[in-house]
């Protein structure tokens, strides 16, 4: 049985996560749980795990009396606390935003396999998180849970020595897939967050819309595969059939397909190498009739190439990319700058921070803040 601390646990990965660990209960058991703020949830699934560990990032809360039995942590600090202390092996980063980084940082210094669903994580600290997840003896100390990851990472388990030429990284296209830029550029939120195939929080939603999504896994493919970015070729793809492929030297293309649904990559990463049954619906194909393909819009979803243009500055322009995004999608869901602004503020943060150093964790850290200050500056100009 492999124990498994879930920090993100009230979330759409952290819930999912416990689904299918309720499936296997003689595969995993729990050793830790944190949330956000969603206490009355967090006490729930404590009630139903039993875990030595708990935590609340974002306010204290009474904890109620029958759930002595936990220790329960508090504030910010609690999710890195969780992520070096709690018992087991595995530690699932499925919090949003780079909050995830040092608690990534901590796992790994305690010596546990990640399993990582916070695309922030790499792109901010692509380089340091790396070093610090070389493959040993017992196999990969980080297992991407990303669908596209997964399924580069699982079209690569047969390549054996065999170098991939390119990676085909494919995209729903989100829900503005279709519109003209103007329409796009005055989007509601209750449109953004209208994900036609894929069921997933409200950030990673309108990061979907925006196709920043995208273009964090752009970067974040670059740091797993160990890839140039010429060698990563976004590829819209509506159906969300095919979650990526890879192509070799010989022309041959692999792909893994399945229908939308993030219990498989949730639990290949947890039982890799082995499968286990999920309870998502088989893939049929004579269902399906075709699959369709197109290249991304760049002028309208200029977010892909701004990816682009990070990786090719390096140091932090990935963290001040990443910072600015998140302050950008967290106005535009309360309602405080249009859609379109999103990649103004991006850019913006970019022209303006992009140069800074990632050597370490605190040159880091100082990118993030300066990309955030910068980026509500350019909010309220």
């Amino acid at each position: 049985m492999r124990g498994i601390a879930i920090l993100g646990s009230t979330g759409s990965i952290g819930k999912q996560a416990i689904e299918v660990i309720s499936l296997h209960p003689d595969r995993f058991f729990v050793t830790a749980l944190t949330a956000h703020r969603n206490a009355a949830l967090l006490f729930e699934q404590v009630r139903l795990f039993r875990p030595k560990m708990a935590a609340l990032t974002g306010e204290e809360a009474q904890i109620p009396a029958d759930l002595s039995f936990c220790q329960f942590y508090f504030g910010a600090d609690a999710l890195e606390k969780v992520a070096r202390e709690a018992e087991g092996q595995d530690v699932l980063a499925a919090v949003v935003g780079v909050a995830g980084l040092k608690a990534v940082v901590a796992a790994r210094e305690a010596g546990k396999r990640v399993l990582l669903a916070n695309k922030e994580t790499l792109v901010s600290g692509g380089e340091m998180v790396m070093n610090l997840c070389r493959t040993d003896e017992n196999g990969p100390t980080l297992l991407p849970v990303d669908s596209e990851h997964s399924a580069i990472f699982q079209c690569l388990q047969g390549a054996g020595p065999n170098r991939y030429e390119k990676i085909l990284l494919t995209a729903s296209g989100g829900p503005f897939r279709t519109w003209d830029r103007e329409r796009m550029r005055h989007a509601t939120v209750p449109q953004a967050l209208g994900h036609p195939t894929w069921n997933m929080g409200a950030k990673i939603t309108v990061d979907s819309a925006s196709m920043f999504n995208k273009a964090l896994e752009i970067i974040e493919a670059k740091w797993l595969f160990d890839a140039a970015p010429s060698q990563i070729q976004v590829v819209v793809h509506p159906q969300s059939i095919i979650h990526s492929a890879v192509q070799f030297a010989d022309g041959a293309v692999i792909a893994q397909m399945g229908n939308p649904d993030m219990k498989v990559p949730i639990l290949y990463a947890m039982s890799y190498p082995e499968r286990l049954f999920t309870g998502t619906r088989e893939l049929d194909l004579f269902a399906l009739g075709s699959l369709t393909f197109e290249a991304p819009d760049m002028e309208k979803f200029p977010s892909i190439r701004l990816a682009y243009e990070a990786l090719a500055a390096g140091g932090a322009a990935a963290c001040v990319l990443n910072a600015a995004n998140e302050e950008a999608a967290g106005a535009f869901l309360q309602e405080k700058i249009p859609f379109g602004r999103i990649y103004d503020v991006v850019d913006g943060a970019l022209q303006r921070w992009g140069h800074l150093p990632a050597r370490n964790l605190a040159d880091i850290e100082g990118a993030d803040a300066l990309a955030r200050e910068a980026a509500w500056q350019l909010m309220q100009g």
